[in-house]
């Protein structure tokens, strides 16, 4: 396939995606909204899953450079501060998935795809074209290809185009929009605007160097109490904490908004009293941002993923909450899919892209509303109250490493089988 793939989107989905359908061989023009590449937010969590797909691209020791490598999860009790489960990270994940648990900065991932991108010259690959600055507008879609329209004025034309454009996409609607699906009910749903849901994620970072001696630590520790969670790791090649706290409450300002300035007494008012290690952590931030956490339900049908010559990747197509840990990892394995599709592809004599997206959306779209999915029932896990807290107590004690394991996840993602058009 020698036709121009357009992303729209550059961070970490869209900039995966440049580098999966470069490495195989296809041209790529990419349009980013902002004017610089860079993540806004603070640390993500890389399953053996994920760092599965950054080591096919050869990304291991940039990673290693970068990433932390946790040797244990943790979890304790928001109040009491008892522990309530361990999973063995480390060594045994590298074991039994053949890749370890890394933690990263969102901004080091991102510019470690930045750097391969630009790298691919060197390899003989096709090296993406990078517009900042550059709204997706319109988006027409005819036999001959996709021509997308800049607010600038910025005309691209190409093959197909595949929207990571985020929670908010601008392309979403083109694939979502279809005709036939103007009576399905589950479609419907899957269309409405995303929705709130009913938490808010306090992000804050801290340096090693600034916590008391008894806390520093280079593992990822979860606090669970009613009503609330708290979750650190270790971020910036272990330099650094990054620190989430997720608590019930309604956002303020514009809903769009990624990050906004937060309080710190706001923070403490909704956590409420907390063990003393915990407000340790949280006492040494020096500045909090304050993000509501919107989502869609789980995807219903391949029709969410892809539609003719257009393709939704990463929060575009299946924006989840982030209790699995697995958002960012979901929208590198959207983009690793399509990669892979894109190499049996160049075997066959003529690929029509809306065959390849279609398959691409056939590969990935129950594995991604299963994350989806399971994402949402930890967030009912872990606030639980009353019975339901100590019936998952009991059951976190009892069940140990297997019941917060999670083999179906790790052991990804799946191979899609040789595509045929």
């Amino acid at each position: 396939m020698n036709q121009t793939l357009l992303i729209a989107g550059g961070g970490i989905g869209g900039m995966a995606a440049a580098l999966a359908c470069a490495r195989a061989g296809t041209p790529v023009t990419l349009l980013e909204q902002a004017a610089e590449f860079a993540e806004v937010g603070a640390g993500i969590q890389l399953g053996p899953n994920a760092v599965r797909v950054l080591a096919d691209w050869g990304l291991t020791d940039a990673l290693e450079a970068v990433a932390a490598f946790p040797e244990q999860l943790r979890v304790r009790d928001a109040h009491s501060g008892g522990t309530l489960g361990e999973l063995r990270l480390g060594q045994r994940a590298a074991d039994t998935y053949g890749q370890p648990y890394a933690t990263i900065h969102r901004a080091d991932a991102h510019q470690m795809l930045l750097t391969a991108v630009q790298a691919l010259g060197a390899g003989g690959h096709p090296v993406p074209e990078l517009h900042l600055n550059e709204r997706l507008y319109t988006l027409d879609e005819s036999l001959g290809g996709v021509v997308a329209r800049a607010e600038s004025g910025l005309l691209c034309e190409g093959g197909a185009l595949v929207g990571a454009d985020g929670l908010w996409s601008v392309v979403r609607p083109h694939v979502m929009d279809g005709p036939a699906r103007v009576h399905d009910s589950l479609a419907a749903a899957q269309e409405a605007p995303p929705r709130f849901s009913g938490h808010l994620a306090y992000r804050g970072m801290v340096s090693q160097s600034d916590l008391p001696a008894a806390l520093r630590n280079r593992n990822v520790t979860a606090w669970l109490g009613p009503r609330l969670h708290v979750v650190h790791y270790p971020v910036c090649a272990g330099q650094k904490v990054n620190i989430v706290a997720v608590v019930h409450g309604q956002p303020s300002g514009n809903p769009t908004s990624w990050t906004h300035q937060a309080h710190s007494d706001d923070l403490m008012a909704a956590l409420g009293p907390v063990h003393r290690d915990l407000q340790g952590m949280l006492d040494a931030v020096p500045q909090w941002r304050l993000w509501p956490l919107n989502d869609r339900p789980p995807m219903t049908g391949a029709y969410a993923q892809a539609r003719g010559r257009v393709a939704l990747l990463g929060d575009a197509a299946h924006p989840m909450r982030p209790y699995l840990a697995q958002g960012a990892a979901m929208a590198l394995e959207d983009a690793w899919t399509l990669g892979q599709l894109l190499c049996s592809a160049r075997s066959q004599p003529v690929t029509p892209w809306e065959g390849l997206f279609q398959r691409y959306a056939e590969v990935r779209w129950k594995r991604n509303a299963r994350v989806q999915a399971h994402s949402a029932r930890n967030g009912r896990i872990f606030h639980a109250e009353g019975l339901v807290r100590r019936g998952r107590d009991w059951a976190m004690a009892l069940g140990g490493e297997w019941l917060l394991d999670n083999p179906w996840l790790y052991s990804g993602p799946p191979m899609p089988s040789v595509f045929h058009s």
